[in-house]
Formats: structure tokens, sequence, C-alpha cells
């Protein structure tokens, strides 16, 4: 396992200024976000110009992308639009070098059986150009529940999932046990949450993830990926989000 940064981290700057912050922070791998609204990369640009995005991210410092997290805005991924950009995206991690891509699930209230029709489409898609699709574990959606959330790796052949435990602290979930998904994570992204409205983010230490167990129940299944800094760069926080994401760094370098 290593440690990496999301570029949401800092997603108020410019992608380039986002990069060289995450670099001074000594960071060297990244979890590249590629969101409809971000103000970094977006899909429906890169669609258009793989090229001029490969070149923004070479042209900066020497991080290397660990994982694509993927957001098409709304819309039906399999409509022939949005799934021409999922296949755009499917074809940038090759020259990236990444493995793994993650889209959100289907809202809460989505039938699971059309979402199985879905992702077993995105999925094969991903397999054949020798990447792992997963679906992020969020309390909006039908990965809310974890047994849900395993259901559709069950269901969907090659399906992971990128672990949110913040989503099963404050969403429906409740903070409950969720040692169901480990065998199926393929991404982890974390900060600290507390279990009170309004404490999504919290600074590091002062909530309810507990990182040690996190990690330890990833390496009892074997996992050796990327631990992503995920530190979202809200108006709402109170805290500075620099400072905790370094302290979030040093405490997941010190478990591994």
């Amino acid at each position: 396992m290593f440690v990496a940064c999301n570029t949401l981290c800092f997603s108020n700057e410019p992608l380039e200024s986002a990069l060289r912050h995450i670099a001074e922070l000594e960071f060297d791998k990244i979890d590249l976000a590629i969101v409809e609204n971000s103000p970094h990369l977006r899909p429906s640009e890169v669609a258009e110009n793989p090229e001029a995005a490969l070149h923004r991210l070479r042209r900066g410092p020497s991080l290397t992308p660990a994982a694509l997290g993927l957001d098409f805005g709304e819309g039906d991924l399999t409509a022939p639009l949005l799934r021409k950009r999922f296949d755009a995206m499917c074809r940038l991690a090759k020259p990236l070098t990444v493995a793994v891509i993650t889209i959100p699930a289907a809202p809460l209230g989505t039938s699971f059986d059309d979402e199985v029709k879905r992702l077993s489409i995105l999925a094969g898609y991903a397999m054949r150009e020798g990447l792992v699709l997963a679906v992020e574990t969020h309390s909006k959606t039908l990965t809310a529940d974890p047994k849900q959330a395993v259901e559709l790796c069950k269901a969907v052949p090659g399906l992971g999932l990128t672990l949110d435990p913040s989503h099963y602290i404050q969403g429906p979930h409740n903070g409950a046990d969720f040692d169901e998904v480990y065998p199926y994570v393929q991404s982890v992204h974390l900060r600290d949450t507390g279990k009170n409205p309004g404490e999504f983010q919290v600074r590091v230490g002062q909530g309810e993830i507990e990182y040690n167990r996190v990690v330890n129940q990833l390496v009892r299944c074997g996992y050796d990926r990327a631990l992503t800094v995920s530190i979202l760069d809200l108006p709402e926080n109170n805290f500075e989000v620099e400072v905790e994401v370094r302290k979030l760094k040093l405490l997941l370098e010190s478990l591994l």
C-alpha cells in the first residue's frame, strides 16, 4: 500500500497549482478527479481533446496517477454521449498507467436490477481495456448499504468498490459495521468524520474513523493499492485543508 492525494483536496486552485501544492506536500501519487463541475479537468473537455489533458498533467510535477475518480454529471452513462465520454476516460487511463477508475453508483431508489445492467456494460468495457471499474461507497447511492454494495459486486463481473468510510458513519448506515465490503475494495478515500450533523469533515483525530482498523482489514484482504487522502476543499470547512492533508498523510504513512 501507499499514500496518495486526491486532487479535489485543492479544487479551489487551478489544476497546475493544485498539482504543485500536492508535490510540495511530498506526495508522489494522486487520485486524479475528472469531474464535470470541477475547475480542473472535465469529462466533456477531456473526451474532446485528451492530448491537451495529458499535456497539462505532464508539464507539471512528476506525480503518478494511482486512480481516476470520474463524475459525468447527470445522465445515463449508457446513453450515447456519456458512453462516448466514459470510453474516452478508459482510453486516457492507458497512457497514465492507471488501473482503477471510480464512478458513482446510481442514486438511492434506483432499481437494483437496472443498476446491475448499467454497471455490467461499463465494467465489461473497462475490463476489455485492462481496467478495474469501482463504484464509490456513498450515502446517497445504492452503495449506502454495505450489503447492497457487496451484492452489486457479486452481480457484476469485475466490479469493485472505492471505500469511503465517512459515508458509513454519516449516512443511513449510521456507523454500523461494514467489514463485508473489504474483499471488494479496489481504492480507498479517507478523511476524518464525526457522528453529528455537519461533521462529515473534521480535523484529523477528532472524528470516528479508525484508520488502523481500516488498514488492518485491507491487509487481511491482500489490498496493495492507494490510501488516498481525500479531504475535500469545501467553503464550510472550519480548518485549513493543507494542515489536515499533511497530518493525515503522516498518520497513514506511520501505519504502513
